[in-house]
């Protein structure tokens, strides 16, 4: 067991240079003061908190040395991740190396655009040392095109000037990787919500960025969640936060952070001041702002609210927990409620949202044979290394997470005659096990205690909901939940439509068969995914949906068809009975009658 340095010990000091920015690669030094008198060992994290797949990022080091006192030191590569020098009476520093060529929000990219980097990515761990403060000197790169760069952070200044190249400090290392730096031209405006400075910084060309209402619309979302959190003082766990975004020609998703995240979207979803003003955000645009606000609110529900096995995280081997389901699907349920309790939003588009999710839980057969706490420990190997029978076999605990939750609001907001609400049960989670989290009097959550919790604070025996809809895989009966609040769920699926009951995707030849329904047309017929579909009846099949749906539309369900198709290099023909269209039409509407009003659901409760 390696000794835990104290807090009186020298900083672990890094430095990271831009070195080539055609060639991608940063380079990377970490001097330890005080190396273990026994061989300092080095080690890459091997994943990154929030994405839940192992993802090796050592294999982006393409070369590394040990020195000492101007003196080579030996360094002995002990697995796919981690290294030992030999032992040493000085400072122990190490140079490498990282190609940095991701542009995702999980790892490094750099060319002469921009700079962006997460420390799992660059910075190796001095084992033993975690806890004493690390320090971090981020250096311009030397090429021109660099002259006018900036770096966007929310780590700590320690040399540097906000917005500037320089040293940056963390208490541990765990904060120093909680911290992701972007570095380039990016634009950029702050607002404050609730007296907290919030950066927002977009890379990539945006023509006519309209960064003015985007400084509306996210102080709206981040007071509302502060509010939400903290209702008397409106205190923010964090002294400022940053936006990070990489605008592409298409891209989407999102990494929390501890007070930033990383987002990547296309650039036609960020608000153009060329077009007029609506009073709702269009859907591309609503797309962004509920990106926002979901990992917003991961800074609370996740990143201080924890499974008991992330507190602390094993950064080198696969974390289990049961309760993705809180942790992500929780917190997709409110992303995009707080759009409507910021005031961006109105009920129906909150219902079409809605709506879009139930669909989408209904659609695959998975939820039949995968529970989301199943699903949650599973995400290392199914969740995120999703394949084309990934509807046939898993649920996403995110989607049904997120109607788990309703659930549980509307049965507590239901028995309860609104005295209570999940609110209460999340602003009690914050409480007990957030809030202090980084105070060092913060531990992680347990599953029983979580059972436990939404007991008490809800006064309600809620384990039949956890058996039926947690641990067991029954559909959640929203129709009947919801009626008492007057809102109407409607099913109306386009059953007399002819359908192949499978997903369809462009080729050169056809029509690629990228997913195929269990107990569909196209899976009874015999037609796989990969597939690609030639011909109809001996009419050729162009590769997009509407030209099948055309084709089809001279048909019945019942029908019976003959198929041609490519598998592989090999002509096949089958022999396909055309079922109804099995795609769910789930739509929400505010009913004529109910005991409750639905504006009930969009309130917040008391705290």
């Amino acid at each position: 067991m390696k000794k835990t340095a104290s807090s009186k010990q020298p900083a672990i000091h890094y430095t990271i240079v831009p070195k080539d920015l055609a060639g991608h690669l940063f380079n990377v030094t970490v001097t330890v003061p005080a190396p273990d008198a026994d061989g300092q060992e080095f080690a890459l994290p091997a994943w990154i908190p929030g994405s839940y797949m192992i993802r090796e990022f050592a294999r982006n080091i393409v070369r590394i040395r040990a020195e000492s006192n101007g003196a080579a030191v030996a360094l002995t590569k002990l697995d796919k991740h981690a290294w030992r020098a030999a032992p040493v009476t000085g400072p122990l520093t190490l140079h490498y190396e990282v190609y940095a060529w991701d542009l995702s929000v999980r790892a490094a990219h750099l060319d002469q655009t921009h700079g962006f980097f997460n420390g799992t990515s660059v910075f190796l761990r001095v084992v033993g040392q975690e806890e004493g403060a690390h320090e971090v000197d981020i250096q311009r790169p030397g090429n021109p095109v660099a002259k006018t760069w900036r770096v966007a952070t929310a780590m700590k200044e320690l040399g540097a000037k906000r917005y500037g190249f320089g040293t940056y400090v963390a208490a541990n290392y765990d904060e120093l990787i909680d911290h992701p730096v972007e570095m380039g031209d990016f634009a950029l405006a702050t607002f404050k919500a609730h007296g907290i400075p919030h950066d927002i910084v977009i890379t990539g060309l945006v023509p006519n960025l309209d960064m003015a209402r985007l400084q509306v619309d996210l102080k709206a979302i981040c007071e509302a969640q502060l509010a939400f959190f903290e209702p008397q003082t409106k205190r923010a766990p964090m002294d400022r936060y940053v936006f990070m975004t990489m605008a592409v020609g298409d891209g989407y998703g999102g990494l929390e952070h501890r007070a930033s995240t990383a987002l990547i979207c296309a650039r036609a979803d960020l608000p153009s001041s060329a077009t007029p003003k609506s009073a709702e955000p269009n859907e591309g645009y609503l797309k962004f702002l509920g990106l926002c606000s979901h990992e917003y609110f991961h800074t609370w529900n996740v990143k201080r609210i924890k499974p008991a096995v992330f507190a602390p995280y094993d950064l080198q081997v696969e974390n289990y927990t049961p309760l993705l389901w809180l942790f992500e699907g929780f917190t997709s349920y409110y992303d995009d409620l707080m759009l409507v309790r910021a005031g961006i939003i109105g009920e129906p588009t909150y219902f079409k949202l809605l709506a879009k999710t139930v669909s989408s839980v209904l659609r695959g057969s998975g939820r039949t044979k995968q529970s989301v706490a199943d699903s949650s420990f599973d995400a290392w190997s199914k969740y995120y290394r999703q394949d084309e029978n990934s509807p046939n076999a898993i649920i996403s605990y995110y989607s049904k997470g997120s109607l788990i939750a309703l659930a549980f609001d509307l049965t507590i907001r239901a028995k309860t005659d609104g005295a209570r609400s999940l609110d209460d049960i999340m602003r009690a989670l914050w409480k007990r096990y957030g809030r202090d989290f980084y105070a060092g009097a913060g531990r992680g959550v347990t599953e029983q205690e979580v059972e436990a919790l939404f007991d008490e604070v809800s006064g309600l025996k809620l384990r039949p909901l956890f058996e039926k809809y947690v641990r067991g895989t029954e559909d959640i009966p929203l129709a009947k939940l919801l009626a008492p609040f007057g809102v109407k769920l409607l099913d109306e699926r386009k059953s007399g439509k002819p359908s192949f009951d499978a997903g369809i995707g462009r080729d050169p030849l056809g029509a690629k068969l990228t997913q195929v329904h269990e107990g569909g047309a196209a899976h009874q017929a015999g037609l796989s995914a990969l597939d690609i579909v030639i011909a109809i009846d001996g009419l050729r099949v162009i590769g997009n949906p509407s030209n099948i749906d055309a084709l089809l539309s001279r048909y019945r369900v019942g029908d019976q068809v003959v198929i041609h198709a490519f598998r592989r290099d090999e002509l096949i023909a089958f022999d396909l009975t055309l079922q109804g269209d099995k795609v769910p039409g789930i739509t929400l509407s505010q009913a004529v009658a109910g005991k409750k009003s639905s504006s009930s659901l969009r309130r917040p409760s008391a705290a």
